[in-house]
């Protein structure tokens, strides 16, 4: 987006007593607040989540690399943080945008205030802000670049913010996966969390299963495990010999940030040689679309995506609705998907497409999360037909 010349740039409304913080649109829109988390600016798209619980989960999910979340629910705080509800080691968020103050946490098993944990991991962070304003302003504009700033000192430049966010690329032809993948391949046991034992192991796998890792949840890690598969986890880039040679007894696509398109270059050559050895194939989200990429259909930014964990879809061949937890910014044309191809499952809020089937080879994808963290679990019967696959193949 180019930078508003002086004639078209938006008067810059006076800074309010008590401001420490601000977000400052591309285009010139200015939402005051007070600052929270690291001090410091943050640059990156802004969204918005419309996820009632999960915040910790939300913010720790690779899948919002390069994005500042504004979140819809007003009341952000109240269960804490711990060290149990990370999806990943460090968030890839780049900062987030809230209504009210942090809510103090009182939860059992809360460990940290989130306004900590927020510094702790050098997150920016604005409260205060009018979020139905800015909610709307998204719906209706498209998600915009946005520069976030924390000044406990109040020194706010606006047109530097400005200049920031309408320099800023974009995530349109961006690759972010190689950011957020892992570094080198590792195992995995550890299954889903448990309110009698907390995280529990696998003990005796009945299937291998290789995880490519393009900002991997580890709450899809623990439901594999959890489904009796031995996770491998090799990095976005590893080759389709490398996966290979693990012999695994499917394949799982992870979610992941980015342009598909981008990550496409070096992961679609992959994924198609990874089809032809005929093996189970489940992705999910970037997976899902990687997926399409490789099966010849076309992917396309959204224009506002859909991300929170209230997300009804449809499955068109039992005309069930599952509500789902999701996290994307581009979406797969479904009208381009070739003839061996089937769409599976649909968005019941604007129609774009959710699923995918092979007619002729044992794959499969969804562009929602079953996994969920946070979320509905309607979905997660998705891991046992991954199952079936391959114990049909066995």
């Amino acid at each position: 987006m180019p930078a508003p010349s002086a004639e078209t740039a938006l008067p810059v409304p006076p800074l309010p007593p008590g401001a420490t913080g601000a977000l400052v649109l591309a285009d010139g829109s200015v939402y005051w607040g007070r600052g929270t988390g690291r001090a410091g600016i943050a640059v990156g798209e802004v969204c918005f989540n419309t996820s009632m619980t999960g915040y910790q989960e939300v913010l720790t999910d690779p899948s919002y690399a390069g994005q500042i979340i504004t979140f819809t629910f007003p009341h952000v705080g109240n269960v804490g943080t711990n060290p149990e509800d990370m999806e990943s080691l460090t968030p890839a968020a780049r900062g987030l945008v809230l209504r009210c103050d942090i809510t103090p946490p009182s939860n059992w098993r809360a460990r940290r205030g989130l306004g900590d944990w927020l510094a702790s991991h050098g997150l920016v962070g604005l409260h205060g802000v009018d979020t139905r304003r800015l909610t709307r302003r998204i719906r209706d504009g498209g998600a915009p670049n946005g520069a976030l700033q924390h000044a406990p000192d109040g020194r706010i430049e606006v047109a530097a913010l400005r200049r920031l966010a309408a320099d800023w690329p974009g995530l349109e032809g961006m690759d972010l996966a190689r950011e957020v993948t892992c570094r080198q391949t590792y195992g995995w046991d550890v299954t889903r969390w448990r309110w009698d034992g907390g995280y529990g192991r696998l003990e005796s796998p009945r299937f291998h299963v290789v995880a490519v890792d393009y900002g991997a949840k580890q709450n899809i890690l623990r439901s594999l495990a959890g489904s009796g598969c031995r996770v491998t986890v090799v990095p976005a880039t590893a080759s389709a010999e490398e996966i290979l040679a693990h012999a695994p007894d499917g394949i799982f696509l992870s979610n992941g940030p980015g342009d598909p398109a981008a990550t496409g270059a070096y992961a679609v050559p992959v994924i198609r040689r990874l089809i032809e050895s005929g093996r189970p194939i489940f992705g999910i989200c970037l997976g899902h679309q990687l997926l399409a990429l490789a099966l010849g259909a076309r992917t396309a930014k959204m224009h506002l995506g859909h991300r929170g964990a209230n997300q009804p879809v449809k499955d068109c061949e039992t005309g069930k609705v599952e509500i789902t937890s999701q996290n994307h910014g581009f979406a797969v044309l479904g009208e381009s998907l070739p003839a061996n191809v089937v769409e599976t499952h649909v968005s019941l809020f604007d129609g774009s497409n959710e699923g995918l089937r092979c007619l002729d080879r044992p794959v499969f994808s969804v562009q929602y999360h079953p996994e969920a963290s946070p979320g509905p679990h309607d979905a997660s019967y998705l891991f046992a037909r991954f199952v079936a696959m391959m114990e049909a193949r066995a």
